[in-house]
């Protein structure tokens, strides 16, 4: 049995879920800017009396989630994005290096082609593409950027594998594979 096999069904990431601040502003960025599909919109949903989102999303219980877009992302997990109002609402600015940070990376087949988009598109990016020369990453070049209301991303791109698969055992999933 292997690792896989012990775990309840799982086979992989459906989705990762994004609150934004502009529901419109996020799906122009993830559909003109990255090229991502808008493939279904819905909403809004409220509980105006009841305990409906306290008891199933652990948010406040007047919160209303205005809309949620669901975006495919090429041959990787899907994007949904969630347009909240909530009267406790907060509205973090968190760092790579902040407990409870998160970035979502994207695999693409050119790095410099990426980065030289994501300029003319006005996105901010930080130094790079950062090509890895030496331990088990050697191999792949890495960009950060930021979507416009301050989401951590990342292009990444890896063509002729990363040196720790050279030893064989277990690889990390890939989208370059599923092409």
């Amino acid at each position: 049995m292997t690792r896989q096999d012990a775990r309840p069904g799982i086979r992989g990431i459906d989705h990762i879920g994004i609150t934004v601040p502009d529901m419109d502003e996020a799906v122009a960025f993830f559909t003109g800017v990255l090229g991502g599909e808008a493939v279904l919109s819905f909403g809004p949903f409220a509980d105006d009396t009841g305990s409906f989102m306290t008891d199933h999303l652990g948010v406040d219980a007047r919160a209303v989630i205005e809309r949620i877009t669901l975006i495919r992302c090429g041959n990787g997990s899907n994007i949904e994005l969630f347009q909240y109002s909530a009267p406790d609402q907060s509205t973090p600015r968190f760092r790579n290096s902040d407990i409870g940070a998160q970035h979502i990376a994207f695999y693409v087949d050119d790095i410099a082609a990426m980065k030289a988009h994501l300029d003319a598109e006005g996105i901010r990016t930080f130094a790079g593409p950062l090509p890895i020369g030496e331990g088990p990453a050697a191999g792949q070049s890495i960009l950060y950027f930021l979507a416009p209301w301050g989401l951590q991303l990342e292009a990444i791109s890896y063509p002729q594998g990363m040196a720790y698969e050279a030893g064989g055992g277990a690889r990390l999933w890939s989208p370059k594979d599923a092409i």
